[in-house]
């Protein structure tokens, strides 16, 4: 399987230079290269492909100094990221979705850099990571890399240097056999209800920095200053890092626990839409995707079963008698008149999305009731 191993940087004064001139360089090339592709478009009606500016590569580095001192497989790359973005433009006029033209990227817009092939311009010598052209970078290795290294991209973030290597080929670690099975229900009061009724609370790290969040960002609107911007980063990453952290350790614990987890196949992008803003706020806070995404991944590496079923009335229907019960957002209780259940809404979802799972897991449409 693939995976990510992220690690800090400790660069010193110069290699802190020679890397973001190096990104810069990287940003010029892809600004460029959108450019030209727009006045050929413009001139001649001509499209350009990955191809032929790829072709142009070498002979662009001959003449300009930025450019000559980034590694060639990573121009190569940056023209490809490019591509890619233009395919996926094409592909939603075709689906007549929002198209989203390629923009141009500011500075404070561009801060990374991938290498994508490991031992071309970059390697891991003596414990220090090497890098062409800035040289030996002290990198903590808080944890053994897996697998084969394919990739490996240099990001800046808040002033500080990540180096993050993809790996193929990472041995999975199987857990022992569980026949233990879990519905979850994710929402915005809880975090998770399981069908087993325990209760995960939401920590909303977000509310719990808000206050400093507005207090800087209304200096900032009044005065722009870098200081300021840097601070409004550091608190937003700060919330990031918090709210990975207890994803990443609920995700492992669950999965440690249960051999079949079952979950509702959400589109949280989709739920936004048409919400109000302080409904999107919280929903965007929960971080429900990114929480799925850490099951899916560890449930694979795990050898555990994870199952995603149709969120569709999950909370209306009875987990007793099947029967619809409708309610709103504001009815904490499902009080079903058909058959006397009363039980939290989200433990009521919680058992439903275990019936669903279930149910697909035997390859039925459904599982009686009760």
């Amino acid at each position: 399987m693939r995976k990510s191993f992220k690690y800090r940087l400790f660069v010193n004064k110069t290699q802190e230079v020679k890397l973001i001139n190096l990104i810069g360089s990287a940003r010029f090339l892809y600004n460029c290269a959108l450019e030209h592709r727009i006045i050929c478009w413009k001139q001649w009606r001509k499209s350009v492909s990955y191809y032929d500016q790829s072709a142009a590569i070498k002979e662009i580095r001959s003449f300009n100094a930025g450019l000559a001192q980034l590694n060639c497989s990573c121009c190569h790359n940056i023209l490809k990221t490019l591509d890619k973005s233009f395919q996926a433009f094409f592909r939603r006029i075709k689906q007549g979705e929002k198209p989203g033209f390629p923009r141009f990227k500011g500075k404070d817009h561009f801060h990374s850099l991938t290498f994508p092939a490991y031992g071309n311009g970059i390697k891991l010598k003596n414990n220090k990571l090497y890098i062409q052209n800035v040289g030996l970078i002290r990198i903590k290795l808080h944890r053994e890399l897996e697998g084969k290294i394919k990739t490996v991209t240099i990001k800046r973030q808040n002033s500080k240097f990540y180096a993050s290597f993809s790996c193929d080929e990472v041995p999975q670690n199987i857990l022992p056999e569980s026949t233990k099975e879990i519905g979850i229900d994710v929402g915005i009061k809880s975090f998770a209800v399981l069908s087993d009724g325990k209760v995960i609370d939401n920590p909303k790290y977000l509310k719990q920095s808000e206050t400093k969040i507005k207090e800087i960002q209304s200096k900032y609107s009044k005065k722009c200053s870098k200081t300021l911007r840097k601070k409004l980063a550091c608190l937003h990453t700060k919330v990031s890092n918090q709210r990975k952290d207890f994803q990443h350790k609920l995700s492992h614990k669950i999965v440690n626990e249960f051999g079949y987890i079952f979950i509702e196949n959400l589109q949280p992008k989709q739920m936004v839409e048409n919400n109000t803003k302080i409904l999107n706020k919280y929903i965007n806070d929960a971080a429900w995707s990114q929480f799925f995404n850490f099951l899916v991944y560890k449930a694979e590496n795990a050898g555990r079963k994870l199952i995603k079923v149709n969120p569709k009335n999950t909370t209306q229907n009875c987990s007793q008698c099947g029967q619809t019960v409708p309610k709103d957002l504001s009815v904490r209780v499902h009080d079903c008149p058909h058959c006397g259940l009363k039980i939290d809404r989200d433990h009521n979802a919680a058992l439903n999305i275990l019936r669903l799972g279930r149910s697909l897991l035997l390859g039925k449409e459904a599982v009686s009731f009760g």
